[in-house]
């Protein structure tokens, strides 16, 4: 999915992801980091009412979506969990219950004064096939994807930011995960988010790095595709 992010609307950035859901044909959705608000630290720091837990009430759209089209969806969220901050993936299952949360791991220096980094990884299952969670700067770092990979990992779910200028960046990291013979589906933004440009470009790769398939910098549109070979 890439989707039109309202800048720290809560609510429109919740009607819209429970709109693209029920329009879904897939088994999985993917959204882009922190999509339910954007990347708006300020407003973030600023505003409690912001953050969500993974069984917030205020998700319920976003469940009744997935209950309606059977959908697995990965949403990107400023996440309160045990005390601490994250930036999550909120993985929702097809009768709109709480498969996993995961967090960030790998944080910018300008992430690091509101949020925690997390400590997991994190495969869901999906399918028959084996998905490992990743965000943004994760797939930076080579471990990530590795360790993923070793784990079992079959697909490698990226939800991104990357801004203008950082297509040679997008991808070399997708070509890292590609590398250890994952497919990998990336979610990112197209448009402007806490004061940057995206480019769009989301899209799904296949072990190796060949793409698949991807978009261009449309806004509240999807890639499919489908991830061909025997599930293990």
């Amino acid at each position: 999915m890439q989707p039109f992010t309202v800048p720290a609307d809560l609510s429109a950035n919740l009607a819209e992801h429970a709109r693209l859901l029920r329009l879904a044909d897939a088994d999985l959705c993917a959204f882009p980091e922190l999509s339910l608000t954007g990347l708006e630290f300020e407003a973030l720091a600023a505003d409690e009412g912001l953050w969500l837990t993974r069984d917030d009430p205020r998700l319920e759209p976003l469940r009744e979506a997935c209950r309606t089209s059977g959908v697995h969806a990965v949403v990107g969220l400023p996440l309160l969990e045990d005390g601490r901050r994250y930036i999550g993936s909120l993985v929702l299952g097809p009768d709109g219950e709480t498969v996993a949360t995961y967090a960030k791991r790998n944080l910018h220096n300008s992430e690091e004064k509101l949020f925690d980094a997390g400590e997991r990884q994190v495969i869901i299952e999906v399918g028959g096939r084996r998905l490992g969670l990743a965000i943004c700067l994760d797939a930076a770092d080579p471990e990530h994807s590795r360790e993923l990979a070793e784990a079992g990992a079959e697909v490698y779910v990226l939800s991104a930011l990357f801004s203008e200028g950082q297509e040679d960046r997008l991808l070399d990291q997708v070509g890292v995960a590609a590398g250890h013979g994952m497919w990998v589906v990336l979610s990112q933004y197209s448009g402007k988010t806490g004061g940057m440009a995206a480019f769009g470009g989301s899209g799904v790769w296949k072990p190796g790095g060949a793409a698949e398939v991807r978009l261009g910098g449309e806004l509240s549109e999807w890639a499919y595709a489908t991830i061909a070979g025997e599930a293990s």
